[in-house]
């Protein structure tokens, strides 16, 4: 293939400068001859200096009309204060004179709950109690003051006496009283060596552990694997005087039936 052919199966636009040509003068014909790029410069900052001073004179005269119409706002809303401020006034005067009113009701009506009432016409003077009262409370005491049965001192020996009598009747009785024992109950897991350990043997070595404060209860065996089974005995111990550290040392020295002692369970009663 020549480059002749070549270039005729391109698709190249080769008279696009002719076109923008045309294009150019076209416009150029609408709108009118270009001016040149100095004489436009300068068109356009007298322009926008024109249109600065318009801007400037209208701002100017605009903001002389807004202060009037501000000040006829602002002196509008001061008189409405004003007469808002009087109603006000008006209402605390009337409130304080009611408020007096009332204060001087409620005096009048606590003298009158103080004073007593003389035949229901009104408050009378406060009397003088008389003093007949007073003398027969004098004489009441003086009656009181005569012992007719015994002094005052033989009274109260006579009732420390019965107080030192009752104290030491409690602390007897006290005493009597059996005190409280606490106890707990104590599940164990003695395990054996292996499943030829007579099991027979090894309960009648656990339960041949007797000391003060300790009761064997109930027994049985539990399959623990591999033929071998532990034996889980129950017992019930004073809490003062036998524990748990106490039942393994003595359990685990029958070194020939027991491997190891556990605690399963352990309940106070």
């Amino acid at each position: 293939m020549t480059a002749a052919e070549c270039l005729g199966r391109e698709r190249i636009w080769f008279d696009k400068p002719r076109y923008d040509e045309a294009e150019r003068q076209f416009y150029e014909r609408m709108n009118g001859p270009a001016q040149p790029k100095q004489d436009t410069g300068a068109n356009s900052i007298l322009q926008d200096i024109a249109r600065a001073r318009e801007n400037i004179q209208k701002s100017l005269a605009g903001s002389g009309g807004g202060s009037a119409a501000d000040y006829g706002e602002l002196a509008a809303r001061m008189q409405d204060l004003e007469l808002e401020n009087q109603s006000l006034h008006k209402v605390v005067q009337e409130l304080r004179s009611a408020l007096s009113k009332m204060e001087s009701r409620v005096s009048a009506l606590e003298k009158r709950a103080t004073a007593p009432a003389v035949n229901g016409t009104g408050p009378a003077a406060p009397q003088k109690a008389p003093p007949a009262p007073a003398k027969q409370e004098e004489e009441d005491e003086d009656e009181d003051d005569i012992d007719l049965f015994g002094s005052d001192e033989e009274v109260d020996e006579e009732a420390e006496r019965l107080k030192e009598q009752r104290l030491q009747e409690y602390a007897t009785k006290k005493a009597k009283k059996p005190a409280l024992i606490a106890k707990s109950s104590i599940l164990l897991d003695v395990k054996p060596w292996d499943d030829e350990t007579d099991m027979a043997k090894l309960e009648e070595c656990v339960r041949s552990v007797q000391v003060d404060g300790l009761l064997w209860g109930a027994s049985k065996l539990v399959p623990v694997g591999y033929g071998i089974k532990k034996l889980q005995i129950n017992c019930v111990v004073e809490d003062d005087k036998v524990g748990t550290d106490f039942l393994e040392e003595e359990i685990t020295t029958f070194e020939d039936y027991v491997q190891s002692v556990d605690v399963a369970a352990f309940n106070k009663i």
